[in-house]
Protein backbone atom coordinates (compact mmCIF):
# COMPACT_ATOMS: atom_id res chain seq x y z
CA UNK A 1 0.00 0.00 0.00
CA UNK A 2 1.70 3.26 -1.38
CA UNK A 3 0.38 4.71 2.79
CA UNK A 4 1.82 2.04 4.57
CA UNK A 5 5.49 3.33 5.92
CA UNK A 6 8.16 1.08 7.09
CA UNK A 7 10.77 2.43 9.46
CA UNK A 8 14.06 1.38 9.37
CA UNK A 9 14.60 -2.08 11.29
CA UNK A 10 16.70 -1.95 14.32
CA UNK A 11 17.39 -5.00 14.90
CA UNK A 12 16.14 -8.51 14.70
CA UNK A 13 17.56 -11.12 17.40
CA UNK A 14 14.73 -13.63 16.88
CA UNK A 15 17.23 -16.06 16.01
CA UNK A 16 19.47 -15.97 18.75
CA UNK A 17 16.68 -15.69 21.40
CA UNK A 18 15.21 -18.93 19.37
CA UNK A 19 18.50 -20.95 20.01
CA UNK A 20 18.66 -19.98 23.39
CA UNK A 21 15.19 -21.47 23.94
CA UNK A 22 15.91 -24.44 22.13
CA UNK A 23 18.69 -24.26 24.38
CA UNK A 24 17.15 -24.13 27.42
CA UNK A 25 13.82 -26.88 26.37
CA UNK A 26 16.89 -29.51 25.98
CA UNK A 27 17.97 -29.07 29.32
CA UNK A 28 15.03 -28.28 31.19
CA UNK A 29 16.37 -25.54 32.52
CA UNK A 30 14.13 -22.44 33.56
CA UNK A 31 14.15 -19.05 32.15
CA UNK A 32 13.15 -15.18 33.07
CA UNK A 33 12.15 -13.60 30.31
CA UNK A 34 13.64 -9.91 30.71
CA UNK A 35 12.60 -6.63 28.86
CA UNK A 36 13.92 -3.16 30.72
CA UNK A 37 12.70 -5.09 34.13
CA UNK A 38 10.32 -2.15 35.21
CA UNK A 39 7.58 -4.29 35.94
CA UNK A 40 9.13 -6.85 37.86
CA UNK A 41 7.27 -6.58 41.34
CA UNK A 42 4.22 -6.92 38.92
CA UNK A 43 4.02 -10.47 39.84
CA UNK A 44 6.25 -13.38 41.40
CA UNK A 45 10.56 -13.89 41.80
CA UNK A 46 11.29 -16.08 38.51
CA UNK A 47 14.35 -18.49 39.59
CA UNK A 48 16.16 -18.97 36.16
CA UNK A 49 18.40 -17.64 33.52
CA UNK A 50 17.39 -14.15 31.88
CA UNK A 51 16.72 -14.00 28.51
CA UNK A 52 16.75 -10.45 27.18
CA UNK A 53 14.58 -8.91 24.45
CA UNK A 54 16.87 -5.49 24.62
CA UNK A 55 18.58 -5.97 21.52
CA UNK A 56 14.95 -6.99 19.51
CA UNK A 57 13.95 -4.04 18.64
CA UNK A 58 12.28 -1.77 15.85
CA UNK A 59 8.82 -0.66 14.27
CA UNK A 60 8.66 -3.27 11.26
CA UNK A 61 5.42 -1.66 9.92
CA UNK A 62 3.24 1.29 10.31
CA UNK A 63 0.37 2.31 8.59
CA UNK A 64 -1.35 5.59 9.88
CA UNK A 65 -3.98 5.59 7.28
CA UNK A 66 -5.37 1.93 8.61
CA UNK A 67 -4.31 2.71 12.19
CA UNK A 68 -1.84 -0.46 12.19
CA UNK A 69 1.63 -1.07 13.65
CA UNK A 70 3.60 -3.55 14.02
CA UNK A 71 6.94 -3.58 16.69
CA UNK A 72 9.22 -6.08 17.78
CA UNK A 73 8.76 -6.63 21.83
CA UNK A 74 12.32 -5.18 22.85
CA UNK A 75 11.46 -1.75 21.32
CA UNK A 76 11.50 0.92 23.94
CA UNK A 77 7.80 2.48 24.37
CA UNK A 78 8.61 5.41 24.47
CA UNK A 79 9.71 5.16 20.89
CA UNK A 80 6.84 3.60 20.10
CA UNK A 81 4.99 6.39 21.60
CA UNK A 82 6.86 8.93 20.02
CA UNK A 83 6.45 7.66 16.18
CA UNK A 84 2.71 7.30 16.48
CA UNK A 85 2.81 10.87 17.74
CA UNK A 86 4.20 12.14 15.03
CA UNK A 87 1.11 10.93 13.10
CA UNK A 88 -0.90 12.52 15.68
CA UNK A 89 -2.04 8.96 16.81
CA UNK A 90 -1.31 6.87 20.24
CA UNK A 91 -1.69 4.07 22.33
CA UNK A 92 -5.09 4.88 23.69
CA UNK A 93 -4.26 2.11 26.51
CA UNK A 94 -2.05 4.47 27.94
CA UNK A 95 0.54 1.53 29.46
CA UNK A 96 2.55 2.57 32.20
CA UNK A 97 5.94 2.44 32.08
CA UNK A 98 7.14 2.40 35.18
CA UNK A 99 10.58 3.35 34.75
CA UNK A 100 13.05 4.61 31.40
CA UNK A 101 13.46 1.13 29.75
CA UNK A 102 10.04 -0.04 29.82
CA UNK A 103 9.51 -2.07 26.29
CA UNK A 104 6.48 -3.26 23.84
CA UNK A 105 6.63 -6.69 25.25
CA UNK A 106 6.68 -5.74 28.66
CA UNK A 107 2.93 -3.54 27.90
CA UNK A 108 1.96 -6.99 26.40
CA UNK A 109 3.37 -9.18 29.11
CA UNK A 110 2.07 -7.59 31.77
CA UNK A 111 -1.81 -6.41 29.95
CA UNK A 112 -1.49 -3.44 32.35
CA UNK A 113 -3.28 -0.38 31.06
CA UNK A 114 -3.73 3.60 32.22
CA UNK A 115 -6.66 5.89 33.35
CA UNK A 116 -8.02 5.76 29.91
CA UNK A 117 -9.05 2.02 29.95
CA UNK A 118 -12.93 1.78 31.22
CA UNK A 119 -13.50 4.02 27.74
CA UNK A 120 -11.48 3.13 25.31
CA UNK A 121 -10.29 -0.55 26.44
CA UNK A 122 -7.63 -2.55 27.60
CA UNK A 123 -4.16 -3.70 26.29
CA UNK A 124 -5.46 -7.24 24.73
CA UNK A 125 -8.74 -5.46 23.18
CA UNK A 126 -6.05 -3.31 21.05
CA UNK A 127 -3.72 -6.91 20.27
CA UNK A 128 -4.15 -7.37 16.22
CA UNK A 129 -1.58 -10.91 16.38
CA UNK A 130 1.92 -11.35 17.43
CA UNK A 131 4.93 -13.39 16.93
CA UNK A 132 5.56 -16.24 19.45
CA UNK A 133 8.81 -18.19 19.57
CA UNK A 134 7.73 -21.61 21.23
CA UNK A 135 9.66 -23.79 23.41
CA UNK A 136 10.72 -25.75 20.23
CA UNK A 137 12.80 -22.50 19.33
CA UNK A 138 9.63 -22.10 16.52
CA UNK A 139 8.78 -18.34 15.93
CA UNK A 140 4.81 -18.44 15.10
CA UNK A 141 2.49 -15.82 14.09
CA UNK A 142 -0.93 -15.51 15.54
CA UNK A 143 -3.76 -13.42 15.03
CA UNK A 144 -5.05 -11.09 12.72
CA UNK A 145 -5.80 -12.40 9.44
CA UNK A 146 -2.79 -14.93 10.00
CA UNK A 147 -4.18 -17.98 11.96
CA UNK A 148 -4.92 -19.34 15.35
CA UNK A 149 -4.19 -22.80 16.85
CA UNK A 150 -6.11 -25.81 16.40
CA UNK A 151 -7.58 -25.96 19.59
CA UNK A 152 -9.57 -22.48 19.07
CA UNK A 153 -7.59 -20.26 20.64
CA UNK A 154 -7.11 -16.37 20.20
CA UNK A 155 -3.62 -17.19 21.13
CA UNK A 156 -2.34 -13.55 20.47
CA UNK A 157 -4.77 -12.34 22.39
CA UNK A 158 -4.03 -15.15 24.88
CA UNK A 159 -0.39 -14.01 25.58
CA UNK A 160 -1.50 -10.37 26.80
CA UNK A 161 -1.04 -10.76 30.97
CA UNK A 162 0.47 -14.30 31.03
CA UNK A 163 3.34 -12.85 31.77
CA UNK A 164 6.04 -14.66 29.42
CA UNK A 165 4.71 -17.80 31.30
CA UNK A 166 3.39 -19.59 27.84
CA UNK A 167 6.05 -18.57 24.95
CA UNK A 168 8.73 -15.70 23.99
CA UNK A 169 6.69 -12.93 21.94
CA UNK A 170 8.71 -11.59 19.80
CA UNK A 171 6.99 -8.84 18.05
CA UNK A 172 3.28 -7.38 18.25
CA UNK A 173 0.92 -5.75 15.78
CA UNK A 174 -0.69 -2.92 17.34
CA UNK A 175 -4.49 -0.86 16.52
CA UNK A 176 -3.65 2.43 17.20
CA UNK A 177 -5.95 5.84 17.77
CA UNK A 178 -5.95 9.20 16.72
CA UNK A 179 -5.05 11.92 19.83
CA UNK A 180 -7.96 13.75 20.85
CA UNK A 181 -8.32 17.42 18.91
CA UNK A 182 -9.00 19.01 22.22
CA UNK A 183 -8.32 17.73 26.42
CA UNK A 184 -9.16 19.68 29.77
CA UNK A 185 -8.58 18.14 33.25
CA UNK A 186 -11.03 19.06 36.35
CA UNK A 187 -11.05 18.84 39.90
CA UNK A 188 -14.19 18.83 41.91
CA UNK A 189 -14.51 18.74 45.69
CA UNK A 190 -16.72 15.81 46.46
CA UNK A 191 -17.44 13.18 48.42
CA UNK A 192 -16.73 9.56 48.12
CA UNK A 193 -20.08 8.54 47.79
CA UNK A 194 -21.33 11.45 46.18
CA UNK A 195 -18.25 10.94 43.80
CA UNK A 196 -19.24 7.71 42.80
CA UNK A 197 -22.95 8.43 42.10
CA UNK A 198 -22.26 11.20 40.06
CA UNK A 199 -19.43 9.07 37.76
CA UNK A 200 -22.43 6.31 37.76
CA UNK A 201 -25.06 9.30 36.26
CA UNK A 202 -22.29 10.45 33.96
CA UNK A 203 -21.44 6.89 32.82
CA UNK A 204 -25.07 6.73 31.35
CA UNK A 205 -24.70 9.61 29.75
CA UNK A 206 -22.61 11.00 26.16
CA UNK A 207 -19.81 12.45 27.63
CA UNK A 208 -16.09 12.96 26.76
CA UNK A 209 -14.87 11.58 30.18
CA UNK A 210 -11.94 9.90 29.59
CA UNK A 211 -10.37 9.49 32.74
CA UNK A 212 -12.00 9.77 36.58
CA UNK A 213 -10.32 9.30 39.54
CA UNK A 214 -10.87 9.88 43.28
CA UNK A 215 -8.63 10.59 46.53
CA UNK A 216 -9.04 12.25 49.71
CA UNK A 217 -11.93 14.22 48.90
CA UNK A 218 -11.25 15.26 45.20
CA UNK A 219 -12.85 13.96 42.25
CA UNK A 220 -10.31 14.43 39.41
CA UNK A 221 -11.68 14.20 35.45
CA UNK A 222 -9.95 14.13 32.33
CA UNK A 223 -12.43 15.43 29.10
CA UNK A 224 -11.24 14.26 25.42
CA UNK A 225 -12.38 14.96 22.25
CA UNK A 226 -14.33 17.47 19.88
CA UNK A 227 -13.00 21.12 21.39
CA UNK A 228 -17.24 22.42 21.45
CA UNK A 229 -17.97 19.20 23.51
CA UNK A 230 -15.14 19.23 25.64
CA UNK A 231 -15.89 22.95 26.52
CA UNK A 232 -19.33 22.81 26.91
CA UNK A 233 -18.60 19.54 29.40
CA UNK A 234 -16.40 21.77 31.44
CA UNK A 235 -18.94 24.22 31.95
CA UNK A 236 -21.50 21.98 32.82
CA UNK A 237 -19.47 20.32 35.32
CA UNK A 238 -17.74 22.94 37.19
CA UNK A 239 -15.00 22.69 39.04
CA UNK A 240 -11.44 23.62 39.01
CA UNK A 241 -8.86 23.31 36.26
CA UNK A 242 -6.08 20.56 37.10
CA UNK A 243 -2.89 20.25 35.11
CA UNK A 244 -2.84 16.99 32.87
CA UNK A 245 0.12 16.03 34.05
CA UNK A 246 -1.83 14.66 37.01
CA UNK A 247 -2.70 11.55 34.29
CA UNK A 248 0.74 10.20 33.71
CA UNK A 249 1.99 11.12 37.30
CA UNK A 250 -1.20 8.50 38.39
CA UNK A 251 -0.68 5.98 35.56
CA UNK A 252 3.47 6.32 36.61
CA UNK A 253 2.84 6.43 40.43
CA UNK A 254 4.71 9.35 40.75
CA UNK A 255 1.68 11.09 42.80
CA UNK A 256 2.32 11.49 46.58
CA UNK A 257 -0.38 8.10 47.74
CA UNK A 258 2.25 6.39 45.83
CA UNK A 259 5.03 7.48 47.83
CA UNK A 260 7.80 4.92 48.79
CA UNK A 261 7.98 6.06 52.47
CA UNK A 262 4.72 4.94 53.14
CA UNK A 263 5.74 1.33 53.72
CA UNK A 264 2.75 -0.40 54.21
CA UNK A 265 1.75 -2.97 51.28
CA UNK A 266 0.50 -1.81 48.33
CA UNK A 267 -2.72 -3.19 46.84
CA UNK A 268 -4.19 -2.99 43.48
CA UNK A 269 -8.16 -4.06 44.06
CA UNK A 270 -10.44 -4.65 40.59
CA UNK A 271 -13.73 -4.78 41.31
CA UNK A 272 -16.91 -4.42 38.66
CA UNK A 273 -18.41 -1.43 37.66
CA UNK A 274 -20.78 0.61 40.76
CA UNK A 275 -19.08 -1.96 43.53
CA UNK A 276 -19.75 0.62 46.68
CA UNK A 277 -17.11 1.24 49.22
CA UNK A 278 -15.64 -2.13 50.30
CA UNK A 279 -16.50 -2.69 53.99
CA UNK A 280 -12.53 -3.56 55.22
CA UNK A 281 -11.99 -2.45 58.92
CA UNK A 282 -9.32 -0.04 60.08
CA UNK A 283 -9.20 1.84 56.58
CA UNK A 284 -8.99 5.56 56.65
CA UNK A 285 -9.90 8.05 53.71
CA UNK A 286 -6.91 8.47 52.54
CA UNK A 287 -5.84 4.79 52.37
CA UNK A 288 -7.68 3.94 49.23
CA UNK A 289 -7.16 6.10 46.08
CA UNK A 290 -10.11 5.00 43.45
CA UNK A 291 -9.30 5.23 39.85
CA UNK A 292 -10.83 3.94 36.89
CA UNK A 293 -14.54 5.27 37.99
CA UNK A 294 -14.00 2.83 40.71
CA UNK A 295 -13.46 0.12 39.38
CA UNK A 296 -9.30 -0.03 39.63
CA UNK A 297 -8.84 0.74 43.09
CA UNK A 298 -5.02 1.35 44.81
CA UNK A 299 -5.01 0.23 48.40
CA UNK A 300 -2.08 0.93 51.24
CA UNK A 301 -2.99 -1.01 54.14
CA UNK A 302 -1.31 -4.11 57.04
CA UNK A 303 -4.42 -6.29 56.21
CA UNK A 304 -3.52 -9.61 55.41
CA UNK A 305 -4.16 -10.86 52.02
CA UNK A 306 -6.75 -12.97 53.02
CA UNK A 307 -8.74 -10.70 54.00
CA UNK A 308 -8.13 -8.29 51.07
CA UNK A 309 -8.57 -10.95 48.46
CA UNK A 310 -11.88 -12.91 50.09
CA UNK A 311 -13.80 -9.23 50.33
CA UNK A 312 -12.78 -8.85 46.90
CA UNK A 313 -14.10 -11.98 46.03
CA UNK A 314 -17.29 -11.51 47.54
CA UNK A 315 -17.50 -8.43 45.49
CA UNK A 316 -16.70 -10.57 41.84
CA UNK A 317 -13.38 -8.99 41.60
CA UNK A 318 -9.74 -9.73 43.00
CA UNK A 319 -6.97 -8.06 44.47
CA UNK A 320 -2.94 -7.66 43.89
CA UNK A 321 0.10 -7.27 45.62
CA UNK A 322 2.76 -4.51 43.99
CA UNK A 323 5.14 -4.69 47.24
CA UNK A 324 7.71 -6.69 45.98
CA UNK A 325 8.55 -9.63 47.37
CA UNK A 326 4.70 -10.89 48.10
CA UNK A 327 4.66 -15.07 48.60
CA UNK A 328 1.64 -15.13 46.71
CA UNK A 329 0.64 -11.66 45.19
CA UNK A 330 -1.98 -12.71 42.90
CA UNK A 331 -5.78 -13.52 44.40
CA UNK A 332 -5.44 -17.67 44.48
CA UNK A 333 -7.29 -19.32 41.18
CA UNK A 334 -10.87 -21.11 41.71
CA UNK A 335 -9.84 -24.61 41.22
CA UNK A 336 -11.34 -25.43 37.90
CA UNK A 337 -9.93 -22.18 36.41
CA UNK A 338 -6.71 -23.32 38.05
CA UNK A 339 -6.85 -26.81 36.37
CA UNK A 340 -7.44 -25.19 32.80
CA UNK A 341 -4.59 -22.88 33.57
CA UNK A 342 -1.90 -25.88 34.35
CA UNK A 343 -3.65 -27.88 31.26
CA UNK A 344 -2.71 -24.74 29.14
CA UNK A 345 1.06 -24.45 30.83
CA UNK A 346 1.75 -28.20 29.74
CA UNK A 347 0.44 -27.90 26.39
CA UNK A 348 2.59 -24.71 25.53
CA UNK A 349 5.65 -25.53 27.82
CA UNK A 350 5.72 -28.75 28.56
CA UNK A 351 9.10 -28.78 30.55
CA UNK A 352 8.12 -25.30 32.07
CA UNK A 353 10.88 -23.38 30.98
CA UNK A 354 8.92 -19.80 30.56
CA UNK A 355 8.94 -17.66 33.57
CA UNK A 356 7.79 -20.67 35.58
CA UNK A 357 5.96 -19.57 39.15
CA UNK A 358 5.52 -16.08 37.71
CA UNK A 359 1.91 -15.97 38.23
CA UNK A 360 1.61 -18.63 40.27
CA UNK A 361 4.08 -21.59 42.00
CA UNK A 362 2.23 -24.44 39.99
CA UNK A 363 1.96 -22.63 37.01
Amino acid sequence: MSNTTTPSRDHDDSQVLAERIRQADAEGSPLRIVGGDTKRRHGRDVDGQAISTSEHRGITSYDPVELIVSVRTGTPLVELEAALAGQGQMLACESPHFGDGATVGGMVATGLSGPRRPWVGSVRDFVLGTRVINHQGIEQRFGGEVMKNVAGYDLSRLMVGAQGTLGLITEVSLKVLPRPAATRSLRLELPLDQALTRLAEWGRQPLPISAAAWHAGHLHLRLEGGPSSVAATRDRLGGEDLEAAFWEDLREHRLAFFRQEDTRPLWRLSLPHNTPQLSLAGLEEGDVLYDWAGTQRWLRSELDAGTLCEACARAEGHATCLTPGAAEPFTPLAPVVAKYHQRLKAELDPRGIFNPGRLYAEL
